[in-house]
C-alpha cells in the first residue's frame, strides 16, 4: 500500500463572504493547501468565478452545496459540476437524489479521475435532540450508518460524516467508501457551532480519509503555518494507521 500524503487530504473550507477574501486566504496559505471547499456562502456571492480562481492556483475543488431537489434538478446540477471539473460534490442521502446525481455525473473515467459523489449523512451541528425534533428516533450513529449504507448501495464514492462516525461506517458498512470529515478542531480549540467535533488524530484513527478545516486555519494569525501544523498531525495519524 502506498503511503498517504496528508497534504493531499487536508481540505480548506473557504467559508468567507467574498471572492476577494477567498483569494486573499488562498494566497496566504499558498502551497500548504492543495484542496479547497466552496460552500453555500461563497458560491452564492462568487459562484463559478471562485472556481476559476481556485483552478488558476491549481487547487482541487470540493463543491459543498448539498444537493436535494427533484431528480431532474439534481441530475442537471451534478452534470454542470462535472463539466466544471469539480473533484467532490455533496448530495443529501435521499435515494432519489443520489440516483439522480449518479445519472447526472455519467460514466466514471477508467483511471478513477473526475467527479466523486459524496452523500451527506448527518450534519455535524446535529445531535440526538435535533433528530428527535425532526421526528427521527434513531441515534446519530445508527442514522449515519443507515445513510452510509444507502450511499454504498446505490454506488456513491463516499460520505460526509463527523469524526465520531468513521469507525461505525467502517464496521457496519464498508472499508472502501471515502469518508470526508468536517468539524475538525485542533485539541486546543473549541467546537464553535459543531455539536460533534474531532481532532485530526482521532478522526483519521477512526477511519476518515479527508479532513475539512475552516476557522482554525482561516482565523489563525498565520494560516499557512496553521495548515502545516495540521498536515504534520494528519501525516503522523495516517502513518500510524497504515
Amino acid at each position: 500500500m502506498s503511503r498517504v500524503d496528508a497534504r493531499d487530504r487536508l481540505i480548506l473550507a473557504l467559508d468567507v463572504a467574498s471572492a476577494e477574501e477567498a483569494v486573499h486566504l488562498l494566497d496566504r496559505v499558498g502551497e500548504a493547501i492543495s484542496f479547497v471547499k466552496i460552500g453555500l456562502e461563497l458560491y452564492t456571492v462568487a459562484g463559478p468565478e471562485m472556481i476559476k480562481h481556485a483552478r488558476l492556483r491549481k487547487k482541487r475543488i470540493f463543491l459543498d452545496l448539498k444537493f436535494l431537489d427533484i431528480e431532474e434538478t439534481v441530475k442537471r446540477a451534478t452534470a454542470r459540476a462535472a463539466a466544471m471539473g469539480i473533484d467532490f460534490v455533496t448530495v443529501h442521502a435521499n435515494r432519489k437524489a443520489l440516483n439522480a446525481a449518479l445519472e447526472g455525473r455519467g460514466a466514471v473515467p477508467s483511471d478513477g479521475s473526475g467527479l466523486k459523489l459524496l452523500a451527506v449523512t448527518v450534519l455535524t451541528n446535529f445531535d440526538a435532540a435535533d433528530l428527535r425534533d425532526m421526528g427521527i428516533q434513531w441515534s446519530v450513529a445508527d442514522l449515519v450508518a443507515a445513510r452510509a449504507k444507502l450511499a454504498a448501495e446505490v454506488g456513491f464514492d463516499g460520505v460526509v460524516a463527523s469524526g465520531e462516525e468513521p469507525s461505525v461506517i467502517r464496521q457496519r458498512v464498508s472499508q472502501d467508501l471515502l469518508i470526508v470529515t468536517p468539524g475538525i478542531r485542533p485539541s486546543d480549540q473549541g467546537a464553535d457551532d459543531h455539536a460533534r467535533v474531532s481532532t485530526p488524530t482521532s478522526a483519521i484513527s477512526a477511519g476518515a480519509d479527508y479532513l475539512v478545516v475552516g476557522r482554525p486555519i482561516r482565523d489563525a494569525p498565520d494560516p499557512k503555518a496553521a495548515s502545516e501544523r495540521i498536515v504534520l498531525e494528519m501525516q503522523a495519524a495516517f502513518d500510524s494507521r497504515a
